[in-house]
């Protein structure tokens, strides 16, 4: 079962080096080439982009999902996309998310057939190609697939260990509401000193609508908007204390002075397990260098809402679509863009495809691993379950130390035992 590691380095970084936002395509491409290597004869890219195939004998299986783009390099500090090897990170756009995670699935089925020859169960594999930017194409291609995506258990890699040294197994992801608020005031950009105090600015209208969706203790003001909340059990919030996050390395490591968020809870319950709102993006007036007196025309931001399973996004987006409505002030015309939407996902610590992961998890590491949550989302996770009636276990091989932090060392190996339940190794490269 031992991989060449320096190859499948190499394989990874061939794969970060190639633009993930660009082209996709050509990922695609290669993942195709890999999986028809081990013998999917049937992999192929459907019209969204999404890598397809399945190999392996026996009933349904597994569905083993990835996904092969990666959100804008952005104002990046150096080659997003440099696939270089340092101080033991391999540095690159999507290294970790979700690219190196993407190879530890197709590095499993390519061990296990050189050495076995078969698999001993049947695979199925779905790697997406626009999951960044909301998957829409790959849930109504799930929904319109059902027979031939039908599995047991679906396994994400997208997901993470809780550090060097800590596997654990993700069991909750939040949800999201990601939407885009634009603001137009008069029908071009004025001179601040001839029309400031008598025409509405839609730069200082966005600033206090946008300020009267949160309160000083970071409860946000949408009517409505808790009422679907699940609290959290003592008993949860117990098992959140015990995990060794450390405050202090956590500022450290993002440079920040002190934390903020909703009053009354840790930062752990904060980031995994309460609904959020956050400003992505803004924009308006005169961007370029020195002073020059505007009063804009427009203004925009793009905004986020993190939600907790059973907060519905439609709800939600009506709920902002009302408020936004309320504050916006005279002399402003409001447009509300809704992009993409999630609910959150709770996985059972109980059943038995994570309690196979946590017996091979302990086998291989020598802890058992960690139950966690995820404060991000993976939209197509809550499509698997309503389309194919399966759990999805969140099985990802990254430590959360920065980029390039795919824990190349181990790959994932899942066998059937009967009608009694499944095993999943987990195997040093």
């Amino acid at each position: 079962m031992r991989i060449n590691r320096k190859r499948l380095v190499a394989d990874l970084s061939r794969l970060v080096q190639i633009p993930s936002w660009e082209e996709c395509d050509t990922i695609a491409r290669d993942v195709v080439a890999a999986l028809r290597e081990a013998g999917a004869r049937d992999a192929h890219i459907d019209k969204a982009g999404n890598v397809i195939g399945s190999l392996g004998r026996g009933g349904a299986g597994l569905l083993l999902n990835a996904h092969l783009d990666t959100v804008p390099p952005g104002d990046y500090a150096g080659d997003p996309y440099s696939g270089k090897v340092s101080a033991g990170k391999l540095l690159g756009r999507g290294a970790s998310d979700d690219k190196g995670q993407m190879l530890t699935h197709l590095k499993s089925v390519e061990a296990w057939m050189a050495t076995e020859g078969r698999l001993p169960m049947n695979l199925k594999f779905l790697i997406e190609g626009e999951e960044e930017c909301g998957g829409h194409g790959t849930a109504e291609y799930v929904d319109s697939h059902r027979d031939r995506l039908a599995c047991d258990c679906v396994v994400v890699s997208d997901s993470a260990q809780f550090g060097p040294g800590k596997p654990a197994i993700t069991c909750g992801l939040r949800g999201i509401a990601y939407c885009e608020l634009l603001l137009k005031g008069p029908n071009r950009d004025l001179h601040s000193g001839s029309f400031g105090g008598g025409v509405a600015n839609p730069a200082n209208a966005l600033a206090r609508m946008l300020a009267s969706l949160i309160d000083d203790r970071g409860r946000i003001q949408i009517p409505g908007f808790y009422d679907d909340v699940v609290p959290l059990t003592e008993k949860q919030r117990a098992r959140f204390a015990e995990l060794p996050h450390d405050e202090a390395e956590y500022k450290k490591g993002i440079g920040v002075s002190d934390l903020a968020g909703e009053e009354g809870f840790t930062t752990l319950e904060r980031l995994w397990a309460r609904p959020t709102f956050d400003t992505c993006g803004l924009w308006s007036g005169y961007q370029g260098e020195g002073a020059k007196t505007v009063l804009p025309s427009l203004a925009g931001a793009k905004i986020s809402f993190r939600l907790v399973p059973n907060q519905l996004p439609e709800k939600i987006v009506e709920g902002l679509r009302r408020k936004l409505a309320e504050v916006c002030p005279p002399g402003i015309q409001m447009e509300l863009i809704v992009h993409h939407g999630a609910r959150g996902v709770l996985v059972p610590e109980d059943g038995p495809y994570t309690q196979a992961a946590a017996r091979a998890i302990e086998e291989a590491f020598g802890v058992a691993p960690f139950y966690t949550r995820e404060g991000g989302s993976i939209p197509i996770c809550v499509t698997f379950s309503e389309a194919l009636g399966v759990d999805t276990l969140l099985l990802g091989c990254a430590t959360p130390t920065g980029p390039g932090s795919c824990d190349l060392r181990y790959s994932f190996v899942v066998r059937q035992t009967g009608d009694a339940g499944w095993q999943i190794a987990i195997r040093k490269n």
